[in-house]
């Protein structure tokens, strides 16, 4: 196994193309119902790695792992968890789901949180609670595969909502940076991230939020973009220049 694992980070280290996709979307309904996606597809970074390995590595059980699985993310608690849990709490988790999808000789590495709320309050709420359900689920063990594979694991990622004050009602979406959680959050992951930059794989970072409703004002950034109907806000930009300015995360939008 680690000779396999030393095999897996040289092929990576080869490629400058190596690529981690973080996306995450927002759908604002005309009701004040949203859904949120987080989606982390490291299948580009799989497909170049896949292109450099031997067939004997190929061939070996930890790359015939196969897991397409999505689950209610209550169901992926675990009892102790859900026992400790309030009324809010467990509504919010069973509107959630958790879909993981790996298929390494088929070049496909995909993890992906889903939420439906009803109202801009239920995802304030969620958005709040978001990391700490991350860690408690099945969803934690899932992503030492992707740590392996990748350099990193997007549970930890997830916990970085942690670090964002959010302000959600039926006209505005606001969220800004918590410097303190974030340093810590920097802190927690700095080895992960640098092991990820010292491989040479690149980890974009797109929001995207779609509103029902034309914006009306918009904080100015160089990296936000919004649609000619005004309703659409696009934010790209990557984990290393948000470590360097993670103010480039805030988000003000009346609309």
């Amino acid at each position: 196994m680690k000779k396999l694992y030393c095999l897996i980070i040289f092929g990576i280290a080869l490629s400058a193309t190596s690529c981690v996709d973080i996306t995450e979307q927002y759908t604002f309904k005309a009701n004040g119902a949203c859904n949120v996606a987080y989606d982390f597809d490291m299948s580009r970074a799989v497909g170049v790695l896949m292109n450099l390995m031997a067939d004997s590595v190929i061939t070996t059980p930890q790359f015939a792992m196969v897991k397409d699985t999505t689950m209610n993310l209550y169901n992926a608690l675990p009892d102790s968890t859900q026992y400790k849990m309030n009324k809010d709490e467990t509504e919010l988790a069973k509107n959630s789901e958790l879909a993981i999808a790996m298929n390494l000789k088929r070049r496909q590495m995909r993890v992906s949180v889903t939420h439906h709320s009803s109202t801009p309050g239920d995802m304030e709420y969620y958005l709040q609670r978001l990391a700490k359900l991350a860690g408690d689920s099945k969803f934690s063990r899932s992503a030492k595969n992707t740590k392996m594979l990748a350099g990193f694991n997007a549970q930890q990622l997830l916990a970085g909502q942690d670090c964002y004050a959010y302000q959600i009602t039926p006209h505005k979406f606001y969220r800004i940076v918590d410097r303190k959680r974030f340093n810590s959050f920097v802190s927690r992951t700095q080895s992960t991230f640098a092991m990820a930059k010292a491989m040479l794989i690149e980890m974009p970072y797109k929001v995207v939020l779609n509103f029902a409703k034309p914006v009306k004002k918009i904080n100015e950034s160089k990296i936000v973009m919004l649609s000619a109907d005004r309703k659409q806000v696009i934010l790209q930009t990557n984990m290393d220049e948000i470590i360097k300015n993670p103010n480039l995360m805030n988000l003000k939008i009346d609309f």
